[in-house]
């Protein structure tokens, strides 16, 4: 009796972390796991999310998306403030629209980088090509470093009287 108290207790235990972790998943990929299997579907609600690199040299602040399949007409590049938003949509290609089964995230994107100051956002450049977004952000003159010379010791002399 005492075992089977145990047991069921320790297995409503499980079922419940269970349904906590599927949960978990579930909001952080945005679509539903199939429960009957165990395995994730692709989902209308799988949202792709581009990867997003940083760098920086003396002169420029780099960023990087890596939007694989998405054209020029389809992506988006805003400045408002101190936020760079990118916007656009992965497209699902025509052949896998109506009987295929894909395996990759498509739809509308949205990521925002919060840019520091210091950096001469009129002159932004950016250029999409092979699936890489590349955006170049000048960094101001006033903030670019430079040598500050150092003097020595000045000679005094004395004059005697």
């Amino acid at each position: 009796m005492l075992n089977t108290m145990f047991s069921n207790d320790i297995r409503q235990t499980l079922d419940q972390f269970r349904r906590s972790v599927d949960q978990m998943f579930d909001n952080f990929y945005g679509y539903p796991a199939d429960r009957s299997t165990g395995s994730s579907t692709a989902a209308p609600g799988w949202s792709f999310s581009p990867v997003l690199e940083t760098g920086w040299t003396d002169n420029l602040l780099h960023l990087r998306a890596i939007v694989p399949g998405v054209s020029q007409g389809d992506v988006n590049v805003n400045l408002s403030g101190n936020q760079l938003v990118i916007t656009g949509e992965r497209k699902l290609p025509e052949g896998l629209q109506k009987n295929g089964s894909p395996q990759l995230a498509y739809g509308r994107f949205t990521t925002s980088v919060t840019l520091p100051a210091g950096l001469d956002v009129e002159k932004i450049n950016c250029r999409l090509q092979d699936g890489v977004l590349d955006i170049a952000i000048p960094v101001a003159e006033s903030m670019k470093p430079r040598q500050i010379p150092i003097q020595g010791e000045s000679q005094h002399k004395t004059i005697s009287a």
